[in-house]
């Protein structure tokens, strides 16, 4: 009894302190610098979407392959789409990830397509509950550039045994975007020759946009190496085209949902906007619909 009341007062003061973390606080745009300090570290997990040969002929140490078409694919005639919830947790968990991991998610930056691709992982893993997501910035082009180390070791993960599920705030779907047209903020990310009209992929069956769009183009992103634009720059695009409400509701689309991931991330991860989907059909389901109403020749 004696020795009890002598712990007391300790375990009293133990439950007082504040809790101390040691995770770490993994940033959006993740440096070359930053992950060849921290990317050994057991709760990071390295997700590299390149092509299989590009990650076996070199990668980042303790990075695992994952390609990017794993993450999208054909669903309902659509392209780039999410998969079904439950092959897309089993995926997740698979490689290692719950809901605590932090991901950091690399590729290279030859293309816009490159580019769009990390982002819209980083969107797929934070629909699926991850809670932080970061991408590499520059992907492996700056990581080889900026002379870091390069491993060929193809690291084997155990499946995670924590859990993970769909977070749906971060997804609009046609009828979403249908009831909110002039409500929410809807941005076009595509080029300006389509929002304009004057262009459309083959994969879309009409040239034009969604009314009432603006158009923040995601290829304006990212500079000429691939690598995110300042802060700065970011928040002064976004206030020019959404304004600095950070609450407001805003919806970004393309052609397929891949090329407005970018958009999404600039503007949800980087920026702190709260309230921002990615319509994942995006203009290849709208203008597949002969009803569904869309502008062309106008920038309003």
């Amino acid at each position: 009894m004696k020795l009890w009341k002598r712990i007391l007062p300790i375990l009293v003061l133990a439950l007082a302190l504040p809790a101390v973390s040691s995770a770490l606080d993994l940033p959006k745009i993740v440096s070359t610098d930053w992950l060849e300090k921290n990317g050994s570290d057991p709760a990071i997990r390295i997700v590299d979407i390149r092509k299989p040969e590009e990650f076996k002929a070199g990668h980042v140490p303790n990075a695992i392959n994952l390609f990017y078409g794993s993450w999208a694919v054909k669903r309902n005639n659509l392209d780039n789409q999410l998969p079904e919830d439950e092959d897309l947790l089993d995926l997740v968990m698979s490689v290692g990830i719950d809901k605590a991991t932090l991901v950091v998610i690399m590729g290279k930056v030859d293309t816009t397509t490159d580019q769009v691709n990390a982002t819209r992982v980083a969107w797929t893993l934070r629909y699926a509950g991850v809670a932080q997501v970061g991408v590499l910035d520059g992907g492996f082009n700056k990581w080889s550039a900026d002379k870091k180390p390069v491993s060929t070791e193809v690291k084997k993960v155990d499946a995670a045994k924590g859990k993970v599920s769909p977070n749906r705030q971060f997804l609009a779907s046609k009828g979403d975007v249908t009831a909110k047209l002039g409500k929410a903020i809807i941005v076009d990310t595509r080029l300006p020759e389509f929002f304009f009209g004057i262009a459309k992929i083959p994969i879309v069956a009409r040239e034009g946009r969604i009314p009432q769009s603006v158009n923040l183009p995601s290829p304006w992103i990212f500079t000429k190496d691939g690598t995110f634009r300042t802060r700065e720059d970011l928040e002064a695009m976004a206030a020019g085209v959404v304004g600095k409400d950070k609450t407001a509701e805003i919806i970004t689309f393309c052609d397929t949902g891949r090329l407005c991931s970018a958009g999404w991330y600039a503007l949800s991860e980087i920026l702190g906007y709260q309230n921002v989907k990615v319509y994942d059909g995006s203009t290849q389901e709208w203008a597949a619909d002969a009803t569904a109403p869309m502008v062309k020749y106008s920038w309003k």
